[in-house]
């Protein structure tokens, strides 16, 4: 078994976190910030959009289980790619949707995808892909939030609907 990340941005990482979980081949999710210029943010900095930083999830996975590829068309699916910097009620570049490559093959596939969704898309994909430069683990309280908080408000009406639509359209890939 060969472990290997993908790190993205769709918003809240509260939603991607739980999404992901589910995958079969998903190893681990681990939500943090990345990319910005400020070293060791926590949330209260990244919240104040001076940072730089988005809020990502760091996933480990199984590439004989689930490749690259399937995780990112997971996650076009779970996300709006057209809404710039912003995810529902969530807006400020934290939210900003991010594909952060860490080899010139996951830069290729994720340019290649992004095109392919684009052509089904009326609305201009937003998505910037660019490569990994820093990753700052969440606060503790962040990590599997929703496994954690399943009848908070915010869990109820905009994490649970993610985690649904990711069983429906991806009920093969969940895990048994």
């Amino acid at each position: 078994m060969a472990i290997h990340e993908a790190v993205l941005g769709g918003g809240c990482f509260w939603c991607l976190d739980a999404a992901f979980r589910q995958i079969d081949g998903v190893v681990d999710v681990i939500s943090g910030y990345a990319n910005g210029h400020v070293e060791n943010p926590d949330y209260r900095m990244v919240c104040t959009d001076t940072t730089g930083h988005a809020e990502v999830i760091k996933i480990l996975y199984d590439d004989t289980k689930v490749g690259y590829r399937e995780l990112l068309e997971i996650f076009y699916a779970i996300h709006d790619p057209t809404t710039l910097n912003r995810q529902g009620a969530d807006f400020g570049s934290q939210y900003r949707s991010t594909i952060l490559y860490q080899s010139d093959e996951e830069r290729r596939i994720a340019e290649e995808l992004t095109q392919e969704v684009q052509r089904q898309l009326d609305r201009k994909i937003v998505t910037r892909i660019e490569p990994l430069r820093c990753f700052y683990p969440a606060e503790e309280y962040h990590q599997d939030y929703f496994a954690k908080n399943p009848t908070q408000g915010y869990c109820r009406m905009v994490v649970a609907p993610k985690v649904h639509k990711v069983r429906e359209k991806f009920g093969e890939k969940v895990k048994q």
